[in-house]
């Protein structure tokens, strides 16, 4: 039997049974659909076996679901859930022998049957098999990207059942679950976006080659290219806007609002119109330009703004406490402690 998977503003369930995506589809038919088979997501409306029959013929046979694609997955198929609603965490239900890896602290909770292990590099299978140099290559990869040398292996150790391990975004925002067997095999995402994937990802590097786009990309000459047909959750600040660009099609992005893209996308920059917008019209002097053919994810709240407006605020950082009501303004923070 088919699983499906349904997306709405970039937020994925599954996997789940043809009744279950029926269902969920009716309640809200506003999103898109993938199941094993399927070349890409298609709105749900498009979707003809996610469309109930008003009108079944009597003593017909119902026309049977096309028959999954043989698997040739080199990564370990894992379930998940991802929870709540700003502040995401994803749960990963592992099978015996099943594996997903984290970045270093990204752990939320596991089951006792779940074995934790830091292995050098990046944990996917050609690494392993790759010997010392291959370990150090992928070390060396992630080192580049702002990473740990290490990164934690979970392993479902038991013999039977299931075994759950969580993990947590380290700041407020939204967890994207991806297939990487359905954008082609490879996702361009920003540095830090990386949370978990499923065994056998391989987490590379990217090379921006124009050198401008490298200087005022927002992003630097590397991002992180992850690679495989296996499930990579990658995380995002605020509100994940989720936009399939058609062949040629252009759209201008503020350079610290990417989160990812498709492999097939033209990622460059451009001039924020005159000087006196660039100097004055808060944007800075770039911005991005995504051109199709291919899939984006672009976030409402970048943790460098949210940090740039934390430091501005912070008492060492020359700011000031604001609308907290009290007359007695520094004279109230010694009384009450709060004066350092």
């Amino acid at each position: 039997m088919s699983q499906w998977y349904l997306s709405y503003d970039g937020q994925q369930s599954g996997p789940m049974t043809l009744d279950q995506a029926r269902a969920q589809a009716a309640v809200n038919p506003r999103g898109h659909a993938w199941r094993d088979g399927m070349a890409s997501w298609l709105p749900i409306g498009e979707v003809a076996e996610l469309k109930r029959s008003s009108s079944p013929v009597p003593g017909a046979a119902p026309t049977p679901a096309p028959p999954p694609s043989p698997s040739r997955l080199r990564n370990d198929e894992v379930d998940f859930v991802v929870h709540g609603h700003e502040m995401q965490f994803v749960e990963v239900e592992l099978d015996p022998g099943e594996s997903a890896i984290a970045e270093a602290g990204a752990m939320m909770y596991k089951s006792p049957v779940v074995q934790m292990q830091s292995v050098f590099g990046d944990g996917s299978r050609e690494s392993e098999n790759s010997g010392f140099m291959g370990k150090l290559l992928g070390a060396g990869k992630r080192l580049l990207t702002g990473e740990s040398l290490f990164i934690t292996v979970f392993t479902h150790s038991g013999s039977h059942g299931k075994a759950h391990v969580a993990f947590a975004a380290p700041f407020p925002g939204n967890i994207l679950a991806l297939s990487l067997a359905r954008l082609g095999g490879r996702l361009i995402c920003q540095k830090d976006s990386f949370l978990a994937a499923a065994r056998g990802v391989s987490i590379g590097i990217h090379f921006q080659r124009r050198i401008l786009t490298g200087l005022f990309g927002g992003e630097g000459f590397i991002m992180q290219k992850l690679e495989g047909d296996g499930m990579v959750f990658v995380h995002a600040g605020g509100t994940i806007h989720e936009k399939q660009l058609a062949a040629g099609e252009v759209i201008h992005v503020d350079t610290g609002c990417v989160v990812a893209f498709q492999d097939s996308v033209d990622f460059n920059i451009e001039q924020v119109g005159g000087i006196k917008t660039a100097l004055f019209g808060g944007e800075g002097l770039f911005l991005a330009t995504l051109r199709g053919p291919g899939h984006i994810w672009l976030q409402s709240l970048p943790f460098s703004r949210l940090a740039g407006r934390m430091l501005a605020c912070a008492p060492q950082g020359g700011g000031r406490r604001q609308g907290e009501g009290s007359v007695l303004g520094g004279l109230g923070d010694l009384i009450s402690g709060d004066r350092r």
